[in-house]
């Protein structure tokens, strides 16, 4: 039941997080006042995709409580860091961003961090 929560809670962080990224991107840049705000929070309320994001980013919020009680916080913590891995490769496959051998050095090396956790 471990690596099912855990598997629960990195999936839905990453889906959560791109398409948070995605959508971002298509909203432009908001400006930090009031009318900013509310055309955010307009923005968000016409994609269903953003509205999927945040069930997603519930569903891993209840995941990592779950996982919590049943597994240390010095496993779950990091072992939730397997999202860097996965988010850094659909970053560069799917949102088509450029990624530079220090990020992708820096993602191996959370995944050999992940991997050492797991033993």
């Amino acid at each position: 039941m471990t690596w099912i929560l855990l598997a629960i809670m990195v999936l839905a962080t990453v889906v959560a997080d791109i398409l948070q990224s995605h959508e971002m991107k298509q909203a432009g840049v908001q400006k930090p006042n009031a009318r900013g705000l509310v055309a955010l929070l307009q923005h968000i309320a016409r994609r269903s995709s953003l509205i999927l994001a945040m069930v997603c980013m519930a569903i891993s919020f209840f995941a990592f409580m779950a996982l919590l009680q049943r597994a240390p916080m010095s496993f779950a913590v990091p072992a939730s860091a397997a999202t860097v891995i996965l988010e850094t490769v659909l970053a560069r496959l799917v949102l088509r961003e450029k990624v530079g051998k220090r990020r992708w050095a820096g993602a191996l090396l959370v995944a050999v961090g992940v991997v050492l956790l797991a033993r």
